[in-house]
């Protein structure tokens, strides 16, 4: 591309104490493009991002916009050059309207006070502009997930944005929602805004990416155009080796039954859902957003309260009103919202890894100091978890690693039924080869797993049955040798 760019980032190095984050890392930008970012979790996207928006500042190289050499170091030096972030954890008020949410600390004023019809009819300018069929009055919380990035979108737009950067946009929306946001997308960089998109979704790239950069463990790999690339060749540059057996699932005969329900209902959502689940299979649960299925989960680990149902585990009928009633029975569940619902992110690793199992080592007023970092130890060990310490806050690691805390935290609760709901969302391709081995292991040893997951490919990869829900009711069950793509579908779109 011979024109000026409109972003460069040159030899970018970034460090933090006993950690070597960023090593030369370069990043061009042109006008009207979007350009993807990849790499492992850890790779060093994250800081990146970072150090474009103002939150760090790099300790060498330098950031040139259209031509000029910028100095940022902080939020607003970015905002005054044009850049905004869309951060994964959207950061809106929830209970302020969407008006006031885009002109939060700078709203047009009279006779000092805030002019509300003004900043009203100035947003819903801005929203009608892009086609965003969203009312400027109405409050934050109302709206989806999807709605409110676009006022995120639209919040960066009110800034005169023009590079604007998308942290997994896509994680947490429907396929039309995903629609509407690539076409809002178009819509930017058809006006000359230019777009960095941060995603684990290889299928995305091709849809919606003119180029793409990738970083592995902290430095500069390559830049690519997607057109003229292929999804293993950037596999292999994001983890360094090609990864030949992606899904990993040896099929096995299962066993007997560990786990029956019938007539689960949870008086809301799902209605009247029958399955079995048997040991050392993974059972899939597939489905479009809003199907119902963490809600069956949820309540038969206890988190939700079912209104009718009974649950059978080895044949003998159990009462579960409390995750404390799963657990005694040998049920563990692994959240779909690691940081909302999972996660204590100001915490060491070594809480986080232990919080389920302190009775292992606290007897009375008396902390066994050692039998914990063992447990600890031996769970990092188990999921290869990547962190500099056991005392390493766990939200300074990545989200793969994340994750492993996370699984390992319930394995050290001994469950015999285990429940991951979406497990590898926000995961990158390297850690998720590496979950996907483990749970390969853990039904080989005769552990027994259910797995939500909106991933077709995941679902048809590692499922030994696929139970497909729509509208909280189940659809159907497919076996792993007749499971497609097509075949899920036709259950979960009736």
């Amino acid at each position: 591309m011979g024109e000026m760019a409109l972003l460069e980032m040159k030899h970018i190095h970034k460090r933090f104490p006993g950690v070597y984050a960023l090593k030369d890392v370069n990043l061009e930008l042109q006008r009207g493009e979007v350009h993807a970012l990849l790499g492992e979790n850890g790779a060093g996207k994250s800081t990146l991002i970072k150090v474009l928006g103002g939150i760090y500042s790099a300790d060498e190289g330098e950031i040139i916009i259209e031509g000029r050499k910028v100095s940022i170091q902080g939020v607003k030096d970015a905002q005054e050059n044009g850049i905004s972030i869309i951060h994964q954890e959207l950061v809106l008020v929830p209970y302020m309207t969407v008006a006031e949410n885009i002109f939060l600390g700078r709203e047009p004023m009279k006779s000092g006070f805030v002019d509300k019809k003004k900043m009203n009819e100035e947003a819903q300018v801005l929203l009608d502009a892009y086609d965003m069929k969203i009312r400027a009055t109405r409050l934050v919380k109302d709206l989806t997930i999807a709605q409110q990035q676009m006022v995120e979108i639209v919040k960066a737009i009110s800034y005169r944005s023009k590079i604007l950067v998308m942290d997994e946009p896509t994680s947490s929306i429907s396929d039309k929602e995903v629609a509407f946001l690539f076409e809002t997308m178009r819509n930017l960089t058809k006006k000359g805004v230019g777009i960095i998109y941060i995603s684990h979704k290889m299928s995305e790239l091709e849809e919606i990416c003119d180029r793409v950069t990738v970083l592995r463990d902290g430095e500069y790999v390559g830049t690519k155009v997607v057109k003229e690339t292929s999804k293993d060749a950037l596999i292999a540059m994001m983890v360094g080796r090609e990864l030949t057996n992606y899904y990993v699932r040896d099929f096995q005969e299962p066993g007997e039954v560990v786990l029956k329900c019938e007539g689960i209902s949870d008086g809301k959502l799902a209605k009247d859902v029958d399955f079995e689940l048997r040991k050392g299979e993974i059972v899939g649960f597939a489905g479009l957003v809003g199907a119902g299925r963490s809600e069956v989960m949820k309540s038969i680990f206890g988190l939700m309260p079912k209104s009718q149902g009974t649950i059978y585990i080895e044949g003998k009928k159990v009462t579960i009103k409390s995750p404390i009633d799963a657990i005694r029975h040998g049920i563990a569940l692994v959240p779909e919202d690691r940081k909302l619902e999972g996660l204590y992110k100001v915490q060491s690793v070594r809480f986080n890894s232990t919080i389920e199992v302190l009775q292992d080592f606290i007897k009375g007023i008396f902390v066994n100091g050692e039998k914990e970092r063992e447990i600890t130890q031996n769970y990092i060990d188990k999921m290869a978890t990547k962190t500099p310490s056991q005392e390493q806050m766990i939200g300074n690691l990545s989200g793969g690693n994340q994750q492993k805390v996370l699984i390992g935290r319930w394995l050290a609760t001994h469950p015999k039924i285990l429940i991951l709901d979406e497990p590898t969302r926000g995961v990158d391709v390297g850690a998720k080869s590496e979950i996907y081995s483990i749970m390969n292991e853990l039904v080989k040893e005769g552990m027994s797993i259910i797995m939500i997951s909106s991933e077709l490919p995941e679902i048809l990869g590692m499922s030994d049955r696929i139970y497909v829900m729509a509208h909280g009711k189940l659809k159907g069950c497919i076996g792993h040798e007749e499971a497609t793509q097509e075949a899920i579908m036709k259950f979960a779109a009736e």
